[in-house]
């Protein structure tokens, strides 16, 4: 998911895609342990997107201060 179109979520949106994508990840490492994952770019892919949420969020917060 690109930045922009995550800046433009609400914070309870972003809360909702942070939860979605540690849950996935969870999944995603259980999956890896297993030697049944299809595609390990995913790993990447959601640790990345875990980031760039928390930090448009922690932007949000400072923001406020």
């Amino acid at each position: 998911m690109k930045a922009k179109v995550l800046r433009e979520q609400s914070n309870e949106q972003l809360q909702n895609t942070l939860k979605e994508a540690t849950d996935a990840l969870f999944t995603l490492r259980l999956q890896a342990q297993n030697e049944r994952q299809n595609a390990p770019s995913e790993l990447k892919r959601n640790r990345k997107l875990i980031a760039q949420v928390k930090t448009i969020l922690r932007e949000r917060v400072a923001e406020e201060v």
